[in-house]
């Protein structure tokens, strides 16, 4: 079995984004040079997410009102006593999760038909890391 890692930097202009990075994912698993087995991709802060989903503009902003909704911006957080003003993205990370797994097939990521891999991030603006790890022969 082989195993490949490669590390995504990202220093978003602002404090939510929400990037595609399924390219970014294939080039990975290309580089790799397995043809079946898995990826792991994870983001590596408490502040920010990994998911899969359709890449369209109406359920981006879905997304976005759902998890605004669940856990809005504001001064109400314990968290906030620490001297953070991050409470809402700890939250909001653990809705979208920290990591998915993707299956690899004949050497291609296996998403279904219009399935995306993003990175959410709800504290942005400083560097931050998401890490690929590619399993498989």
């Amino acid at each position: 079995m082989k195993f490949y890692t490669e590390y995504l930097w990202f220093n978003t202009e602002k404090r939510k984004e929400y990037i595609r990075i399924t390219d970014q994912v294939q080039e990975a698993c290309n580089k790799s040079g397995i043809t079946e087995g898995m990826i792991l991709v994870s983001a590596m802060h408490i502040s920010a997410g990994i998911y899969v989903n359709d890449n369209e503009h109406g359920i981006t902003r879905d997304i976005d009102e759902m998890l605004e909704k669940l856990a809005p911006f504001g001064p109400d957080y314990h968290h906030h006593r620490t001297g953070e003003d991050n409470g809402d993205a700890h939250l909001k990370s653990i809705l979208v999760h920290h990591q998915i797994i993707v299956p690899v097939t004949n050497g291609k990521l296996d998403l279904g038909p219009w399935q995306e891999i993003f990175y959410a991030e709800f504290d942005g603006r400083r560097k931050k890391r998401v890490i690929i790890k590619v399993m498989g022969e």
